[in-house]
């Protein structure tokens, strides 16, 4: 299985003491120093080739120095603080008081220009229409949407981290080639984070996964893990898990299906960041976790049940993919993967049948070339979906030889049927707050399309949500053309 990496395993270029972030160059706060012309940005693009690194959508922000210089000081400072914060869980109010005063009378002149051109209000208005959906996609309490703001009011760390979010898809969505407020109010972020990361403030938890959301908004498809790492480790060292309650357990699941999406991204080579036996509540065991997820008695909950399963269905197609191509030593044998394999498709058969009823969907509709299943809880969107996903997975890679009365028949059986549930599903649910999440599902269901009609509506669905998101999204279509083995014409 992968190893995580924890608070005591800093990255290169990490070591020691957490860094002062000013430099003599102005990165803080001077606007980005770098000019790009479009003729350099398609030569570094590469438009004729297919590898996500290379065919990703990379803009101006993603290359620019001082973002790039920023981004590697959040991290070092995040496993700096991961790595010391065992002995001291919190700092004193009073410490994380004073760091935050003095932080917050410092802020730049041009990042102040910003607020005072009546941005902040706009940016603020786009986060929570549009962006905290996303966030709370599985949290009908809308923690994002609701208690972040408030308390954002009081923390300017996480305003700025909030403000460089929203500015960020704006760009993004609306394609500005000449605006970096974005890096202006993500640089500030970092600065005001600082000191709290230094004074073990737990606010520093939603701070860096917002500011964590925003780097992968426009991250390549190899680079989601290293922007991933900074929170997991700060959840190992602050003991953050999905059954920690309030605030927490909410930033904690937003991550977790990022954690997932970045597993998929790997293709069976990589389980999640965060080990599986740290989701749960402390002591528990995946042989507990039906019980645990269906004691909460919560919607919400058991939609991240999804999310619970369909990691583990990653986790053990990644320690089986590694024991038998790198002969890793991690005990996944035959008898072991046919055994877990086993568990985990009854835990999922267990999650369809013994879903809620507002997870059902209120109709399906047979349909061409995909059925139409229309939910009316966020929640279900994304949960029903991932069901499917992981059915496809765990399908994909099962066990030989498997007994007749153990194999899995009829339609739950056919890897087909859940993948045209995957995308019949995006197809009739373009809830915002669902989106993001359907990429990857998308991708896993896609390649086992085998009709040009399907293949066009998948194109179209993933276009639309990077066209509606501004989430970097293309990249995988260029992923499903060569499973399929041509290229989408794109219309209009």
């Amino acid at each position: 299985m992968a190893t995580p990496v924890l608070s005591a395993d800093l990255p290169n270029g990490c070591e020691g003491d957490g860094a002062d972030l000013a430099d003599e160059d102005g990165l803080r706060y001077g606007l980005p120093s770098t000019s790009w012309t479009s003729d350099t940005t398609q030569q570094f693009l590469g438009v004729d080739s297919s590898s996500p690194s290379t065919i990703w959508r990379l803009d101006h922000f993603v290359q620019d120095p001082g973002y790039l210089a920023y981004q590697e000081e959040l991290r070092c400072l995040i496993f700096n603080t991961a790595q010391t914060t065992a002995s001291t869980r919190e700092g004193t109010p009073a410490a994380v008081a004073e760091a935050e005063t003095v932080a917050g009378n410092n802020t730049s002149s041009h990042t102040a220009t910003i607020l005072l051109q009546g941005r902040r209000v706009e940016y603020l208005k786009n986060y929570v229409a549009q962006i905290a959906p996303w966030l709370d996609m599985f949290d009908s309490s809308r923690a994002f949407g609701i208690q972040v703001p408030v308390l954002a009011q009081t923390s300017p760390a996480l305003l700025y981290a909030i403000l460089a979010l929203s500015a960020r898809q704006i760009e993004r969505k609306e394609g500005k080639t000449d605006s970096f407020d974005s890096l202006e109010l993500y640089q500030e972020a970092i600065r005001l984070l600082t000191p709290l990361l230094q004074a073990r403030d737990a606010k520093v938890i939603p701070i860096c996964t917002i500011l964590c959301v925003m780097e992968m908004m426009s991250a390549s498809a190899q680079d989601w893990r290293k922007h991933l790492e900074g929170c997991a480790a700060l959840f190992d060292a602050f003991g953050i898990h999905g059954f920690c309650g309030g605030l927490s357990q909410a930033v904690f699941w937003c991550y977790a299906r990022m954690d997932l999406c970045g597993a998929l991204i790997s293709d069976g080579t990589q389980s999640t960041l965060v080990p599986l036996t740290k989701w749960l509540a402390p002591g528990a065991d995946a042989s507990e976790a039906r019980a645990l997820f269906r004691a909460t008695d919560s919607t919400d909950m058991y939609a991240n049940y999804a999310v619970y399963l369909c990691s583990r269905a990653c986790d053990l197609i990644a320690a089986r993919t590694r024991f038998l191509e790198l002969g890793e030593a991690n005990g996944c044998n035959s008898a072991v993967f046919t055994e877990q394999w086993l568990r985990i498709w009854d835990d999922l058969q267990a999650w369809v049948e013994g879903r809620p009823a507002n997870m059902l969907p209120a109709q399906t509709t047979d349909a061409v070339p995909f059925p139409h299943m229309l939910f009316v809880h966020w929640a279900a969107i994304s949960s029903n979906q991932l069901y499917h996903t992981a059915c496809i997975l765990l399908l994909g890679m099962m066990p030989r030889p498997l007994s007749s009365e153990l194999r899995p028949t009829g339609s739950v059986g056919s890897s087909t049927w859940h993948a045209k549930r995957v995308c019949g599903i995006s197809l009739t649910n373009p809830h915002q707050g669902c989106l993001n999440n359907a990429i990857q599902p998308l991708w896993v269901a896609g390649r086992l399309l085998s009709h040009k009609s399907e293949h066009d509506l998948v194109v179209k669905l993933i276009r639309g949500i990077e066209a509606t998101t501004g989430w970097g999204a293309s990249w995988r279509i260029a992923d499903l053309e060569t499973a399929w083995g041509y290229k989408i014409r794109k219309s209009g």
